[in-house]
Parts: C-alpha cells; sequence; structure tokens
C-alpha cells in the first residue's frame, strides 16, 4: 500500500504545474483542413437539397449518399 501512495504522490508532483500541451502545428492543421472539408460537404448538400425541390426524401438522401459518400476523394 505505501507503493501505491508513494507512486501517486511522485504523479502528482510532476503533474501538478504542467501546463497543457497544445497540439502540433501538424494536427492543427489536419483540423482545419477536415473542418472545412465539412462545411464544403454541407454546403454542397444543402444546395443539392434546394435544387431538387428542398424535400429530404428516399431519393435524395440515396443521391447525397452516392454523390458525397461515395469514398472517393475530390480535393
Amino acid at each position: 500500500m505505501a507503493h501505491v501512495s508513494t507512486v501517486a504522490k511522485l504523479h502528482f508532483a510532476l503533474t501538478e504545474g504542467c501546463a497543457p500541451r497544445q497540439p502540433s502545428l501538424l494536427n492543427r492543421f489536419v483540423a482545419a483542413m477536415m473542418q472545412a472539408r465539412q462545411r464544403q460537404m454541407e454546403r454542397e448538400i444543402a444546395n443539392y437539397l434546394a435544387n431538387c425541390g428542398g424535400k429530404f426524401t428516399d431519393e435524395a438522401e440515396r443521391e447525397i449518399e452516392r454523390r458525397f459518400l461515395s469514398g472517393e476523394v475530390r480535393w
């Protein structure tokens, strides 16, 4: 039991004054690219729905899946 409390005290002492790590520049860049792509897809889906009558029907859902979720990347 003494070992556990010593390890816990050591862990607390080492992490007590540490500031939270910020994501790296690469991680922030990738996250920004993913968010931009997500917003672009949402705009394209909204435009598609507006152009096909504004109703989210089964046919519209299938077409959205075919166009936007097919797996091919259109960057």
